[in-house]
């Protein structure tokens, strides 16, 4: 029978402490146990997700890779990401935790792009015992209950990060967490070394949320009423906008928070709503994926038949690529 790779390295190990033995007792002892501890190491972290370089590495090749390609329509977004994600993550002594706030329109990618973030840091993905997703309305559904939700959500964040300070947290539909929930985490995303014997400098903190996307999307019209390119379009012309209808926006999750008062959010990234050609690119790349050889006719059948506005000029999509996986279906 075949042995498997560590039981011949243990039987190694053995012959060479018979051999050993007949000089030095002692030291085959020490031997023996040394090898068999570091083996059993080894297996454990091949087997079963650590916090360690084997599990968690960033990949900032992959990461440009992916943005590059398999996001559309958001250079404005993938620009900042990249820049905000690599800094972080090479700085071996940062001084908060990253902290990101995704807006725009549902459909626009920013569910899609914290999974590529994960998909770069942590060799399972959104799968990871260290990636962490909370959605309002399934976490935090009633409001009556808020207190209890604090105490429960600093409880996991400090549990979590001591176990793994590389951990991230993703918060989707921003939009209809109840005020003031997520200042009950705004002591770990500060500029403290440790709180309470726990460092979370290393966390990467998301938030995820379509409130301001009508800002945006203005900004965006007007850019193309203008005559100008969609590729004009920079962070500072939609930031401050954007901040300002943010904490202002009773329904945003952030209203008055205290995480923008005190300039603890390094970035609100703005996602912008997508054109024709980008539904076009999305659905080809589902069929892609749902094993078909992409077809452009059938693809821009299905994204003709999709709404857009302002209603006569059909300039911007209403649904953006989350409604094409299921309505690609229909088409093919």
């Amino acid at each position: 029978m075949k042995a498997w790779p560590w039981t011949a390295l243990l039987h190694c190990i053995l012959v060479s402490g018979l051999i050993v033995e007949a000089i030095e007792p002692l030291s085959t002892t020490l031997l023996l146990g040394t090898g068999a501890a570091m083996l059993g190491r080894k297996i454990y972290r091949y087997l079963y997700e650590t916090c360690d370089k084997d599990w968690v590495n960033f990949n900032a090749t992959g990461l440009k890779y992916d943005l590059d390609t398999k996001l559309y329509g958001q250079h404005v977004a993938a620009q900042v990401i990249m820049k905000a994600v690599t800094g972080f993550m090479k700085n071996e002594n940062p001084k908060k935790p990253l902290v990101l706030s995704l807006h725009g329109w549902t459909g626009t990618g920013k569910n899609f792009v914290s999974q590529l973030i994960a998909e770069n840091i942590y060799e399972k993905g959104m799968s990871s015992s260290f990636v962490h997703l909370f959605t309002a309305t399934a976490h935090f559904p009633h409001e009556m209950h808020i207190n209890t939700y604090k105490s429960q959500l600093q409880e996991w964040v400090r549990g979590n990060v001591s176990i793994c300070p590389r951990s991230m947290f993703i918060f989707d539909e921003m939009d209809k967490m109840h005020p003031g929930l997520i200042d009950s985490i705004k002591p770990y995303l500060d500029f403290y070394d440790h709180l309470n014997g726990v460092s979370y400098r290393q966390a990467i903190f998301i938030f995820l949320s379509n409130a301001g996307g009508e800002n945006i999307v203005q900004v965006a019209l007007d850019f193309w009423r203008d005559g100008r390119e969609r590729e004009e379009m920079q962070l500072k012309d939609l930031e401050t906008a954007l901040t300002l209808s943010v904490f202002n926006n009773r329904n945003s999750g952030f209203w008055h928070t205290s995480l923008i008062d005190k300039n603890l959010v390094d970035f609100f990234v703005p996602f912008l709503p997508l054109e024709y050609k980008h539904i076009v690119q999305c659905g080809l790349s589902e069929m892609v994926s749902k094993g078909h050889v992409p077809d452009k006719e059938v693809v821009e059948m299905m994204a003709h038949d999709l709404n857009y506005f302002p209603k006569e000029e059909r300039v911007f999509s209403m649904q953006g690529c989350k409604i094409i996986p299921s309505r690609l279906d229909f088409y093919v």
